[in-house]
């Protein structure tokens, strides 16, 4: 599967924290069942490598397993070799592109302003993510898409199922959604996880309005 395809086509990213080797697969296996096809899993989660090698054995035909809160290319290198299919940042940093450019790994960086977008866009990056979007508003995302058009954007941060489309009306390719699709710790009975598929399914349909 092509990440970025995949993300465009679904427009929803699942963002997963501080999941473990042991519940990842449920994770994952939950949010697929509701259409989600793509999904970063945090670098700052324990053990992170160990939790993306696991979900890349198990689920890599399922679904795009991505690496978000990526802030270096030390990190970048740690994930790609776990199985990361694509790679998401807060920031932007140059050497990550370059790094996960050479290997031809995807990379979404994390912008706000229009140089820092056109930077991101000069240095390779597959797309965009406006964080923190829900600080702006999606009127600032008309606005910088406005002269900007060539540019596809995800947007992240106070991301909701009541908000989402708005941010897509206004140009945004994707959203990416944490704690209100997906809370790892609060998963614990097999209802938690058909509740889980369920939200999904919910964000997969209203995105596709």
């Amino acid at each position: 599967m092509e990440p970025i395809k995949v993300i465009k086509e679904t427009k929803v990213v699942a963002v997963i924290r501080k999941a473990n080797e042991k519940n990842i697969v449920a994770i994952l296996q939950a949010l697929a069942a509701g259409g989600v096809k793509a999904v970063e899993i945090t670098a700052e989660t324990p053990n992170v490598a160990s939790v993306i090698a696991v979900a890349h054995e198990k689920m890599k035909d399922d679904i795009c397993i991505g690496a978000g809160t990526v802030l270096d290319p030390e990190t970048a290198r740690l994930v790609m070799l776990a199985g990361a299919d694509f790679i998401v940042s807060p920031t932007l940093n140059i050497a990550t592109l370059k790094l996960a450019n050479r290997y031809g790994i995807p990379v979404i960086p994390g912008v706000l302003t229009p140089t820092e977008i056109v930077t991101a866009y000069e240095h390779g990056a597959s797309m965009v993510k406006i964080f923190p979007a829900e600080t702006v508003g999606t009127s600032y995302i008309k606005n910088i898409l406005g002269p900007l058009p060539h540019i596809e954007a995800m947007v992240t941060g106070g991301i909701t199922l009541n908000n989402m489309n708005d941010y897509l009306k206004q140009g945004a390719k994707a959203v990416g959604i944490g704690s209100n699709l997906v809370n790892a710790p609060s998963l614990t009975t097999e209802a938690d996880y058909e509740q889980l598929t369920k939200t999904a399914g919910e964000y997969i349909k209203r995105a596709a309005e």
